[in-house]
């Protein structure tokens, strides 16, 4: 059974449209004499469900209204407020339940407050609510809490002007006394109230003071440059706001939005919220419990509240901190696989950013760098006021410092869950290991990106097929003596290790990491170094020493230092255009030749993304590829022959041998081209048979 309560004032028209539902009866006896607007209204609300009886004295204006002019600023910021400061017009809903909470929080901290300052309060056992109702026949929204109220002086001050505020006053004067239990405060900044003007063609404040004796008064005001104030009777303790909507903003008296923009904005306010006495703020702020405190039950009921999704989280970080600032936060990370709009860096970051329990911003950006836009959760951070920058946090250094702090407890903590559980963060490496690269390629800062570092996988020469190391691990497995940590792209382990630019680092019983995956050597690339060690590809190790001495390469089987000769001059004619340069090298055992190009990482990514419109002749002269031949092989062996025996073969097997260098290097746009020259070559070497 529930109660339904009631107040009537003295408007006939309130009267007749409640007693107009069939479902309320009620009994109405006006005690004095209604033409002198001063009487009570006794009354029985019977419905359906219930019958209830109370008596209550109804709002009764004294004497006439004073008529003030805001201050001068005041007056020039109302249309900057109205109009500019704030992107969406709802935030006015959750600027006045802040105004709300204020006031519930002023209320809570003096009622048990031992200071002999403080004043004496009336009504120190009444429930503390934030109660809303609407009214879509009037366009009117209402707002009523039992907070501490307001004086007469209070309301010239705090409504009056729109600089001041008096959460912030109350804070400083606080402080003073050296207690911390204001720091639950919310306003920081009087500008909150006036953001109702965006919606308002009026707005009516009722309210008294808690402290024992105070009257209570009306402020009212269109938002021109005036307002009115004159004293009422019958007033409870505490504040009602009334914003008589416009035309255009009749939406906001409509229930089933104002409770969506509740749940949104408000839903984590400490005090109960009742929107047409039904309470909305139902969700516990778990950030603000202590971690021990929250079950894994509860972790994922949140998680699924704020992230609109059916998963569970995968790692749950409750991370907090007073130093360098006050932060209290849950970061998520999803169980599930990244969408398509999450792998977009056009999607939004999932992390909302509050300021005591009340939200600023439901997908911050800034809060946490863009590649780390798959993790869901909420940062709350006592440091950051609600003012002007509640719309426009994008620069502020204080956002920064907080991004900082954040990114760096949350690389920390995914290295611990890759050391505490390396089976489940392999699993978890295996769909987000993308946002980690790309964290490395758009990062700024060099220690954050080695950070990022520690969690990259590869798999290595030295482990089995399936088995991967992080670089730190590479590096403790290494002497002392060697300062380079070497990779090798390619799409597979098997063309890895049959790659002959591993074959060198192979023979010297050197580890090299396998980079499977597309962008993982501009990663590498962009990345440096590692723990004091240079990353370098196979390849760009292949380029050192490439100048040897004739004695070194000739040996008693071997073609001589003058057929050698006779083979580069033939290769550089043949290849003219192609290549820019052909030498010898030892470094190859069961290879005839290589491409070699200088970054052979970023060549790759250009012939990837940006060469499809340029000829080929201008695609080599912009690679300047070097052709190192294996002067040993049988096939180099055999084309020295051709030269002289067969002219026509030996052109053909050295287009050949390029074109399978190229492909080897990954540096061929398309290999179906070479079909037609293998067909060829394969019709020249069969015509004897």
């Amino acid at each position: 059974m529930s109660a339904l309560r009631a107040r009537l004032g003295s408007s006939t028209v309130l009267v007749r449209r409640l007693l107009s539902h069939s479902k309320y009866h009620s009994k109405i006896v006006i005690c004095g004499n209604p033409l002198s607007n001063n009487y009570n209204v006794k009354y029985t609300l019977t419905s359906q469900f219930s019958t209830v009886s109370d008596q209550q004295p109804a709002e009764t204006v004294k004497g006439s209204a004073e008529k003030k002019e805001f201050q001068a600023e005041t007056r020039m910021l109302l249309d900057i407020v109205a109009r500019s400061l704030y992107s969406d017009k709802e935030v006015f809903i959750r600027e006045l339940i802040s105004n709300a909470s204020d006031a519930l929080e002023k209320f809570r901290y003096l009622s048990v407050s031992s200071s002999p300052e403080s004043p004496k309060l009336e009504e120190t056992d009444r429930p503390l609510n934030i109660e809303l109702a609407t009214d879509k026949q009037n366009r009117t929204l209402t707002f009523k809490d039992s907070g501490i109220g307001m004086t007469r002086e209070e309301i010239i001050q705090n409504l009056g002007t729109i600089a001041r505020s008096g959460s912030k006053s109350f804070i400083e004067e606080i402080k003073k006394q050296g207690a911390e239990q204001a720091s639950s405060i919310i306003g920081q900044f009087g500008v909150g109230f006036y953001s109702a003007f965006m919606v308002a063609d009026k707005i009516e404040v009722y309210t008294r003071s808690s402290i024992a004796g105070s009257p209570g008064y009306k402020w009212s005001s269109d938002g021109s440059g005036t307002y009115e104030i004159q004293e009422v009777d019958g007033l409870p303790v505490g504040t009602k706001i009334i914003v008589y909507l416009k035309t255009d903003c009749r939406e906001f008296a409509d229930d089933a939005t104002v409770k969506s923009i509740i749940m949104k904005y408000s839903n984590f306010i400490g005090s109960p919220i009742l929107l047409n006495n039904e309470q909305i703020n139902s969700i516990k702020p778990l950030w603000l419990m202590e971690p021990k405190e929250v079950t894994q039950e509860q972790h994922i009921e949140f998680y699924r509240f704020i992230s609109n999704s059916y998963d569970k989280p995968r790692f749950t970080l409750h991370y907090k901190t007073d130093a360098p600032l006050s932060i209290r936060s849950i970061l998520y990370v999803p169980e599930g696989k990244p969408g398509l709009f999450e792998l977009s860096r056009d999607s939004d970051v999932g992390v909302a950013l509050y300021s005591r329990k009340i939200l600023i911003k439901n997908k911050a950006e800034n809060i946490l760098p863009k590649w780390l836009r798959f993790v869901k959760g909420v940062v709350d951070s006592e440091d950051i006021p609600l003012n002007l920058s509640r719309e426009l946090l994008q620069n502020s250094a204080l956002i920064a410092k907080l991004r900082h702090v954040l990114t760096n407890r949350f690389l920390k903590f995914m290295v611990d869950m890759a050391s505490k559980d390396p089976a489940g963060y392999d699993v978890f490496y295996k769909d987000y290991s993308l946002f980690f690269k790309e964290g490395i390629v758009t990062g700024q800062s060099p220690l954050e990106k080695e950070e990022i570092a520690k969690l990259l996988r590869f798999e290595s020469s030295k482990l089995e097929s399936g088995t991967k190391t992080s670089l730190a691990d590479y590096n403790a497995r290494q002497s002392n003596d060697q300062r380079n940590i070497y990779y090798l792209a390619a799409p597979s382990r098997e063309l890895a290790q049959s790659s002959p630019y591993y074959e060198s680092l192979k023979k010297r019983d050197v580890e090299v990491l396998f980079c499977y995956e597309m962008y993982d050597e501009l990663v590498l690339l962009e990345l440096k170094e590692f723990g004091g060690r240079s990353l370098i590809s196979v390849e760009n190790d292949m380029q050192k020493d490439a100048s040897e001495k004739s004695d070194n390469i000739i040996g008693s089987d071997d073609l001589q230092q003058g057929q050698v000769n006779e083979i580069i001059s033939f290769l550089k004619s043949n290849l003219a255009g192609k290549v820019f340069e052909v030498r010898t090298t030892q470094k190859l055992d069961t290879h005839p030749c290589v491409i070699i190009v200088p970054e052979m990482a970023a060549a790759r990514h250009f012939i990837r993304t940006q060469a499809q419109n340029l000829s080929e002749e201008n695609r080599f002269a912009l690679l300047r590829p070097q052709l190192e031949i294996n002067a040993k092989h049988p096939i180099i062996k055999k084309l020295h022959k051709l030269i002289s025996s067969d002219k026509d073969l030996a052109n053909m097997v050295a287009q050949q041998l390029f074109s399978n260098a190229m492909v080897t290097a990954g540096l061929l746009m398309d290999a179906r081209n070479l079909i037609s020259n293998i067909n060829d070559l394969l019709v020249k070497a069969l015509e004897k048979y």
